[in-house]
């Protein structure tokens, strides 16, 4: 009788989980490893889903599960509206982390910064967003939706059949979230397109402007989002950028927590964060603003003069009750209404093209995942009336609120378009769940080659004996020399923790307290025209009036926490539970009005 050979244990989960995955039909290319415990959880999630696109299921990952007992009262499935992005192949993911241990990081020149909108998106190119087909009243739901899955499935087909999937970036495949877009627009009667101040272009699709301003004849308003972290000559030189290029725009200025630019501020607190106690909503700068730009829209049609009244409330209760806390900023100011409109989108309601109905003007509010959309509606209502968070797709379906009698605002889930960028950048934009990355390590380096992380977070290089000396630095060693500093170790091993460490430098890129900003075509050789440019003072001073002068702050170092779990966890727009405070990064950007300038140590003025 043949002796046995020697069978280990590893090599019988691996058998194992080859019979299960045969059962179950897939692709042996496609099995995820054997030793992750997110392997099994994809796995289940492609049983349990239940949205369209099952043609393309094997491609596809989907990311924030949400528990599920079941099908809600009414049909309701939690996971429907979740975020579906390609899925990177296994070579393609080690053959990053072998780039992020091997390559070493160089600085960049101040001209990779600048942005050109039209290599981002190839406007006129297959890179557009899916439109909604035709349809009659005499059509069955059930028809709808199959006509509805074939159009969407032909736009995919053709994104893919033109770029390849190392070009492309990451963007949505859920039909299921598209549909939301389609029935917020179809409602309102003025899209405001919220884009982040550190990379407007990223988060302006031309295809949706053209959408917007020529097929559906409204009126587009692009609200530069977190205008706090950007220095205010670049803020006015992008306004101009976006008023040259897309002349039907009207352009708001935002940040749901203003500050002084021209207050001193330590570019080495990185670590600390401000938490500012007080009417911290009340204090957004931008509702006046917007507020012009839909009178000057509207034209008479609408009664806008409650809104006025309201921010004028809003301004004399934010000078008066400094520091009042958060209940009683809760208990003043009359009730907003809330509609949750989880399956509107689905019933064959068609667009009602009358405009202000009922002397209502519906205003959507559309973007990207992390550009504060929910945030800007907390900053008009002047309370939280909307839970906010770091995680991409936390709004799940698009819900209403009446700002006043005659304003209404629709918040759409955030939406990836397609377009060229890098997708490192995608990553540290925030609009891939950080938790949830297969390879955060590319990402990091990106950054570091753009911004003096070393400098910045005082890193010690692993391999380096003397402090003073200067050593080569690859993506890697910046994360293992931040899970030193940090004391980040692994559980069994007490080895550094590097992943650990990559998510905790994306999450401070993506709070602002790392803040990169990219600069619009020609901004360096014009650089000291736009400091000098008289709406560059007017948004320094505009700042420092509206800044929370009269709230009280607080300074303190932060633990932070770069867990895989932090779904739940609220980013800087955020009221703390329980506290009533906000989070607000410390590194702020300066300008050259400044007498003192906060960054020199990012090198030549830049973010």
């Amino acid at each position: 009788m043949p002796r046995k050979k020697p069978f280990s244990v590893k090599q019988k989960k691996k058998q194992l989980q080859d019979k299960r995955e045969r059962k179950r039909g897939l692709q042996d290319g496609l099995r995820s490893s054997s030793n992750s415990r997110s392997g099994s959880r994809e796995r289940r999630e492609e049983q349990t889903d239940t949205s369209d696109g099952e043609s393309v299921t094997h491609h596809i990952r989907r990311l924030n599960q949400q528990p599920s007992q079941g099908l809600g009262p009414r049909g309701y499935d939690p996971n429907r509206y979740r975020l579906h992005f390609e899925r990177d192949s296994r070579e393609e993911v080690e053959r990053r982390k072998r780039a992020a241990r091997e390559q070493v990081l160089q600085p960049v020149s101040a001209e990779l910064l600048e942005l050109d909108i039209r290599e981002v998106y190839q406007p006129g190119s297959v890179l557009d967003f899916p439109r909604r087909p035709p349809w009659s009243y005499e059509m069955s739901k059930e028809q709808l939706m199959s006509q509805e899955e074939r159009s969407f499935q032909e736009y995919l087909g053709k994104i893919h059949g033109a770029y390849t999937s190392e070009k492309l970036s990451y963007f949505e495949h859920n039909l299921e979230t598209w549909r939301q877009l389609w029935r917020v627009l179809e409602m309102s009667d003025i899209v405001l397109l919220i884009t982040d101040i550190r990379h407007p272009v990223v988060n302006f699709p031309p295809a949706l402007y053209e959408y917007v301003t020529g097929e559906l004849g409204l009126a587009l308003v692009l609200v530069l989002n977190k205008v706090d972290l950007a220095p205010p000559a670049l803020v006015v030189a992008w306004k101009h950028y976006f008023h040259q290029h897309y002349p039907q725009l009207h352009i708001v200025l935002f940040t749901s927590f203003p500050r002084d630019p021209r207050t001193p501020q330590d570019p080495s607190s990185v670590l600390k964060k401000s938490r500012r106690r007080g009417r911290g909503w009340t204090r957004a700068l931008g509702p006046e603003q917007l507020l012009r730009a839909c009178e000057a829209i509207t034209a008479g049609k609408v009664d806008l003069s409650s809104w006025r009244e309201k921010i004028a409330r809003d301004v004399a209760g934010a000078t008066w009750g400094n520091g009042s806390g958060e209940e009683e900023e809760e208990e003043d100011g009359p009730a907003v209404l809330v509609e949750q409109q989880t399956d509107s989108a689905l019933e064959p309601t068609g667009p009602t093209r009358e405009r202000y109905k009922d002397g209502v003007v519906t205003i959507g509010c559309v973007g990207f995942p992390n550009v504060g959309k929910s945030s800007l509606i907390n900053g008009l209502v002047g309370r939280k009336v909307v839970s906010v968070s770091r995680t991409p797709g936390h709004t799940r379906y698009f819900q209403t609120y009446f700002l006043t009698p005659s304003v209404k605002l629709c918040d759409c889930p955030g939406l990836i378009f397609p377009s060229l960028l890098p997708r490192q950048l995608q990553v540290l934009a925030g609009i891939y769940p950080i938790a949830q990355i297969q390879e955060p390590y590319t990402a990091v380096g990106y950054l570091a080659s753009r911004i003096p992380v070393q400098a910045l977070l005082h890193l010690r290089h692993p391999e380096a004996e003397d402090p003073s000396a200067e050593h080569p630095w690859c993506a890697w060693d910046i994360c293992e020399a931040w899970a030193e500093k940090r004391g980040y170790k692994t559980a069994k091993a007490a080895r550094n923790d590097v992943y650990r460490a990559a998510n905790s430098l994306l999450r401070l890129a993506l709070d602002g307290r790392l803040s990169l900003c990219f600069h619009p075509p020609g901004y360096n050789e014009q650089k000291g025209t736009w400091e000098s440019h008289p709406e560059t003072m007017e948004l320094v001073v505009l700042q420092g009036r509206v800044g929370p002068a009269g709230d009280e702050e607080e300074e303190e170092e932060e633990e932070l926490s770069s867990s895989c779990e932090e779904e739940g966890e609220e980013d800087r727009d955020a009221d703390e539970e329980g506290e009533g405070d906000e989070d607000t990064p410390t590194l702020a950007p300066g300008s050259s009005l400044a007498a003192r300038n906060p960054y020199a140590l990012l090198g030549e003025d830049e973010c």
